[in-house]
């Protein structure tokens, strides 16, 4: 009779899951650390604050910090519970451009313009570029040309590190940029 052990053992073990199984279904929801939730278990941002959720001066979320992070608020799958707020909704931080103010149209519009002068330069925060790009008249109208084609590719942007401000929201350019901290993966080709 007790030849099957394992078979037993089998037997016992789905029914303590089916009896777990259903005492969460009983009980609703399930209590846990939002923090450590998949995708697909939570919704960020929430849709109850997407109102609050870009600010329209800058075109990107509203508290974005130095660090390109920013706290929004998101929810949770139904039936879970978060520890942190005991409901559903949770902060996470996102990924954003930090903005200092500086306009992608009007940083183009003067390098078009008045780029032979350095203004470009002196408004993006280079005053020594500007500088010289003022007393060789735009390094002869060489350096104005290049600095259109760099400023409109955002290959250039502002001194402090800041991303620039574009009228919509939308795709922008992201640079990607190796150095000599840039770690490349052998592969199976190589």
């Amino acid at each position: 009779m007790w030849k099957n052990i394992p078979m037993v053992r089998l037997i016992l073990g789905c029914i303590v899951v089916i009896l777990l199984l259903s005492l969460a279904v009983v009980t609703g929801s399930v209590e846990v650390n939002c923090s450590g939730l998949r995708m697909g278990q939570y919704l960020c941002p929430d849709p109850n604050h997407i109102d609050n959720y870009i600010d329209p001066k800058t075109q990107q979320i509203w508290g974005c910090t130095k660090e390109n992070k920013a706290k929004v608020w998101c929810v949770a799958a139904d039936e879970i519970t978060c520890v942190e707020t005991k409901n559903s909704s949770f902060t996470r931080e996102m990924s954003c451009k930090w903005t200092n103010g500086y306009r992608l149209d009007t940083a183009l519009l003067l390098s078009i313009f008045l780029g032979m002068f350095g203004a470009d330069r002196f408004y993006l925060g280079y005053p020594a570029i500007g500088m010289l790009k003022f007393c060789t008249l735009g390094f002869m109208f060489l350096g104005q040309l290049v600095d259109v084609i760099l400023i409109a590719t955002q290959v250039v942007g502002p001194a402090d590190g800041s991303a620039y401000v574009i009228p919509y929201y939308g795709a922008g350019i992201s640079v990607i940029r190796s150095d000599n901290w840039t770690y490349r993966l052998p592969q199976d080709d190589w």
